[in-house]
């Protein structure tokens, strides 16, 4: 996750070229195809919006309170920095940098799947079922995971980089489905936190731009070039949402519960 350089049909693509056994020797493909300038600029930007995440949440007191979202920030500015390290020394198309990324993708993956389920804490917090979430998320993952290997153990070769691309991609549907589940939660309980229903519908939103970016990726293949300017951007949405909802709402502001539903009378 953070700043994603493209969709699944991409990641197929990329992963078919670093297990083909033609890039051997450190360094290789360093004259190769770079990032320009926009694409810089973008991964620049998401990379400073993420570390404003942690500074908002530190000048607000609210570190502590999301940590797990604020560990994810964390994660994601290092992995920011490390992967312009390696690509700078190894070059973009380098085995090592398209190692660093995946796998370095597929542990924020992980990290942001256990800052939706802390949220699930949050909102259930009064009925004290923290230990049955945490569970729950354990065996949804374990779910994912043998999922996901069963989809590529016909794999001839570099198994574990495919098993990481198609458990980081299963993912993320994975978690869409849990935030809509989760904000269900929300109009059900008529929660009222707005910060917190703040983050909540940024993920949401995160989540559904990666998704409908996916399908209309494959529906309009020959349009491949637009998505190569709109992917990058969707990696600074939740970064900005969520700097937002720590700078500019109060822990204490509530919002009113008809705002958030229809409620038949």
């Amino acid at each position: 996750m953070g700043q994603r350089q493209g969709s699944a049909a991409t990641d197929a693509r990329e992963v078919t070229r670093i297990t083909d056994g033609s890039r051997d020797g450190p360094g290789h493909g360093k004259d190769d195809q770079v990032p320009g300038p926009y694409a810089y600029t973008v991964w620049f930007v998401c990379t400073l919006l993420e570390a404003t995440v942690l500074v908002c949440a530190v000048r607000k007191n609210a570190f502590r309170r999301y940590l797990l979202l604020n560990l994810y920030m964390a994660a994601s500015v290092v992995a920011s920095i490390a992967r312009y390290n390696i690509l700078s020394h190894y070059g973009y198309s380098s085995k090592e940098y398209l190692y660093f990324y995946y796998y370095s993708d597929f542990l924020l993956t992980i990290l942001l799947f256990f800052a939706l389920t802390s949220l699930y804490s949050h909102i259930f917090a009064e009925l004290e079922v923290g230990r049955y979430i945490r569970t729950g998320a354990m065996v949804l993952l374990s779910g994912t995971a043998l999922f996901s290997y069963a989809v590529v153990q016909q794999s001839s070769s570099r198994l574990v980089t495919h098993f990481v691309v198609e458990i980081s991609q299963n993912l993320y549907f994975v978690g869409l489905v849990l935030t809509y589940v989760l904000w269900g939660a929300v109009l059900k309980l008529r929660e009222t936190r707005t910060r917190l229903i703040q983050l909540i519908l940024s993920i949401g939103v995160y989540f559904s731009m990666f998704a409908a970016n996916y399908a209309l990726q494959n529906l309009y293949q020959s349009r491949a070039s637009i998505f190569e300017y709109l992917t990058p951007l969707f990696g600074c949405f939740l970064p900005l949402s969520w700097a937002y909802a720590f700078w500019r709402i109060p822990e204490e502001a509530r919002t009113v519960p008809a705002r958030l539903a229809v409620v038949p009378r």
